[in-house]
């Protein structure tokens, strides 16, 4: 791997790497949060534009000195071979007048190229895919890849569930970290808030309403669903992408792996048959770990929640099958 100038001295031998396909904004900002938590001895970035890698790989090697020893590198292909992880975030952006399946046959092309040669590379890397839509990309890719589906990952409705605890707990006033809930299904607009199993600091969220004398009533969930399920919209419509909290969102499924957490998050994955969802990727509450994920968990849900993740289900089987892949 080809590295930007620095001294070779500040940098302590890899030990775990990860390499980053596509060095735009979000594989920019993954890796600086890779860096922030030292997490890994090496990062990669990979992209078509080789300037715009390495310019962002100098710029991030300089945090370095005031961070974690990690070697920031650029390279190509046959630099994922000894990667523990290889985030995909390739992708082309919507022409004006080009309809969401067009894009989507035209990411599919890109990801023709990509996916087989990192996996010719590294046959035993985990393909972690942020590249949106990010169910119907996960999907492609695992059929791509040939790869075990436990080890061909989506960020899937980590960042959604993320937002959903955020404007939840602003109603409350409290620490997010102590609501614990769940968005499932799509990364998009037919995406499942799970309020039927949402828990605040162990009480279920109606008892916790009715114990703190706290409102929650149907226009303040409402609300509270549309905040999260337009948040992109509202942060593109302001500053053109969203990047911050979607390479937190991934940083954080890293961690899973390379740490063997075995923690529960709600990425995109192969839905198991018994489901009767059909062969698709979308979100479920699964057990992240170094194998990638584990096992997903049977979640009950109330009659609406179930009906609603169907449908989320039936849309992105509908969306493959527009794309000619069998459903």
């Amino acid at each position: 791997m080809s590295n930007p100038p620095r001294p070779a001295e500040a940098f302590a031998p890899a030990s775990t790497k990860i390499v980053i396909i596509g060095a735009g904004r979000v594989g920019a900002t993954f890796a600086y949060t890779l860096i922030l938590r030292g997490l890994v001895g090496e990062i990669g970035l990979v992209d078509l534009d080789r300037k715009r890698a390495e310019g962002e790989a100098m710029d991030l090697g300089h945090s370095v000195p005031l961070s974690h020893p990690v070697r920031v590198c650029t390279g190509s292909y046959s630099d994922c071979g000894d990667a523990d992880i290889v985030m995909i975030a390739a992708g082309v952006s919507q022409r004006q007048g080009e309809s969401r399946l067009d894009l989507l046959k035209r990411n599919a092309a890109v990801f023709e190229d990509v996916i087989p040669n990192v996996v010719k590379a590294n046959p035993n890397t985990i393909l972690l895919i942020a590249t949106n839509p990010v169910d119907i990309m996960s999907y492609v890719a695992w059929t791509l890849s040939g790869l075990a589906p436990q080890r061909v990952i989506g960020s899937g409705t980590v960042l959604d569930t993320a937002r959903f605890r955020y404007l939840l707990s602003r109603h409350l006033s409290l620490d997010p970290r102590n609501v614990h809930a769940y968005v499932l299904g799509e990364h998009g607009d037919s995406e499942v808030a799970v309020w039927s199993r949402t828990t605040v600091g162990g009480l279920p969220l109606a008892e916790y309403c009715r114990k703190t004398g706290t409102s929650l009533s149907a226009e303040h969930r409402s609300s509270i669903e549309r905040g999260t399920r337009n948040a992109a919209y509202e942060i593109i419509a302001r500053k053109g992408a969203t990047y911050y909290a979607v390479a937190t969102a991934l940083l954080r499924v890293s961690e899973c792996i390379l740490l063997d957490q075995r923690s529960v998050l709600p990425v995109s994955t192969l839905v198991p048959p018994e489901y009767g969802l059909g062969e698709l990727y979308l979100s479920l509450p699964s057990i992240v770990g170094r194998r990638g994920v584990e096992r997903t968990l049977e979640v009950p849900l109330d009659e609406a929640e179930d009906r609603a993740i169907h449908r989320s289900a039936e849309l992105l089987g509908e969306t493959l099958v527009g794309m000619g892949y069998p459903h």
